[in-house]
């Protein structure tokens, strides 16, 4: 028996009405809203309206098209990876540490390469933390080292072995010229060639332009996305480096 299968709403239920925005190499003018018309018909859109135009500079133009789409989408064949891990308190995590390995966890993070956008590791590592949740600085059992923006890939290695790190996050905004893929894979490499499998810390990036299935492709062992907050990253660290690997046994509040 086949799932819900729905449409886009835009201003009545079931109408197919989406909004898409995008940028075109042209002055802004008649002819090129014309052009953004025509390459949102191509994606299905008809018909298409120029909601918003702006020029950004001489020579190219930001466009809003709101336009009706005939795709319909099955929720039985969306694909997604589910939490396969327990949300952890700050006290939970912390006594499963202490338990399993009777020392603090080593968190070492940073941004890599020309990246200087450090809110994203900064969400994640401070104390203030992000959407009501503190940072990883608050749990007694975690040390964290914060190396913050523009870190070289070998220095993050030889930091994370002078820190004896239990897992290393990165943290990846700029996404010019797949500049975030590109990152995270020269890191995993890196990585990889200075330690041996058994003794290599866990590898985590994370960003807005990141998919949790890219983890295999990029050769890191967890990949988060936007949204993710403190509590999820550290109950994370806690399944795969305690609980999975010492067999302690964890009952999530």
């Amino acid at each position: 028996m086949s799932g819900p299968i729905i449409r886009p709403y835009g201003d009545t239920t079931g109408d197919g009405m989406v909004q898409l925005s995008f940028t075109l190499p042209v002055p802004h003018d008649k002819l090129a809203e014309g052009a953004a018309v025509q390459l949102a018909n191509k994606m299905g859109m008809d018909p298409a309206l120029v909601v918003h135009a702006k020029a950004m500079g001489p020579d190219f133009t930001f466009f809003v098209v709101y336009g009706r789409v005939a795709h319909l989408v099955d929720l039985d064949k969306v694909e997604v990876l589910e939490r396969d891990y327990p949300l952890l308190s700050p006290k939970e995590a912390n006594l499963v540490i202490r338990k399993g390995l009777r020392r603090r966890l080593v968190v070492v993070g940073a941004c890599i390469g020309n990246d200087a956008h450090t809110v994203g590791i900064d969400a994640i590592l401070n104390v203030k933390g992000f959407a009501g949740e503190k940072g990883l600085e608050y749990y007694r059992e975690l040390k964290v080292v914060n190396l913050g923006a523009q870190v070289a890939v070998p220095e993050l290695v030889t930091r994370a072995k002078q820190e004896r790190a239990d897992a290393v996050l990165v943290s990846q905004v700029v996404t010019q010229r797949e500049a975030h893929l590109l990152g995270a894979k020269e890191m995993a490499a890196a990585f990889r060639e200075s330690y041996d499998e058994e003794h290599r810390p866990l590898l985590v990036v994370g960003g807005p332009r990141f998919h949790e299935s890219m983890a295999p492709d990029l050769g890191v062992d967890r990949v988060f996305s936007r949204g993710t907050t403190p509590g999820e990253v550290a109950s994370y660290l806690v399944h795969a480096l305690v609980s999975q690997r010492k067999g302690v046994l964890v009952h999530a509040s």
